[in-house]
């Protein structure tokens, strides 16, 4: 393999949407998930949740240079964080809820195929070793399957999602399909920027929302 696979870019109808809304069929995926609650912005669950992602994320990544690598790896960056998101009184949309605090989450990271149970219980061991601190049994190697949905680019802070959520569900009715969020099917999040790095106004996110046709 000429370089290493960029799933952002070999797979960019999940990942780079365009600022216009459009329908896409998300295939199942495995995902390392750590579930949580309350505001990612002050929260030290969220903060340690996303430390065990990256750190379980990259152990697999390394494992080839420990001698422990995985039947089928191959060269890879590691795939952005993404958030399924809901409230504790359980629908959210991405606007309807305005306290943080009551957040529900699933923070989770793309792994390649070649991950299994085995090779997810080695990084859990190995990043255990490496920081003892973190309690890695938070985590969990989930398979997940969206199906039909509609997703767009928000270019923006945060904060500001709702506008292009706005724009989003008006496609989605507009295009003879209806919301399907529902305790199954969540509204979700794809982080593309840095916001340590990045200005708010050119941080990049995707939202994707669940859809069904509006007959059925």
């Amino acid at each position: 393999m000429a370089g290493a696979f960029d799933f952002k870019k070999e797979q960019g109808s999940l990942y780079l949407p365009k600022t216009t809304p459009s329908v896409v069929d998300v295939p199942e995926m495995a995902f390392i998930m750590i579930d949580g609650k309350g505001d990612p912005n002050t929260c030290d669950e969220y903060k340690s949740a996303l430390e065990v992602l990256y750190g379980l994320s990259y152990a697999i990544k390394m494992s080839k240079k420990s001698g422990m690598q995985p039947e089928g790896y191959y060269e890879y960056v590691v795939p952005p964080l993404e958030g399924l998101w809901w409230g504790t009184d359980g629908y959210f949309d991405g606007v309807s809820v305005i306290d943080k605090d009551r957040l529900c989450w699933t923070s989770m990271i793309r792994q390649p195929e070649f991950v299994t149970q085995e090779v997810f219980e080695s990084a859990k061991h190995v990043l255990g070793k490496k920081k003892p601190g973190l309690d890695t049994s938070l985590a969990r190697l989930t398979l997940l399957a969206e199906g039909l949905c509609a997703q767009v680019m928000h270019v923006g802070g945060y904060d500001d999602e709702s506008a292009t959520v706005g724009i989003l569900e008006e496609f989605i009715a507009e295009s003879g399909y209806r919301n399907d969020i529902s305790e199954g099917r969540r509204h979700h999040e794809i982080y593309l920027g840095d916001p340590r790095k990045t200005t708010p106004e050119k941080l990049r996110t995707v939202i994707r929302h669940p859809i069904a046709r509006s007959d059925s």
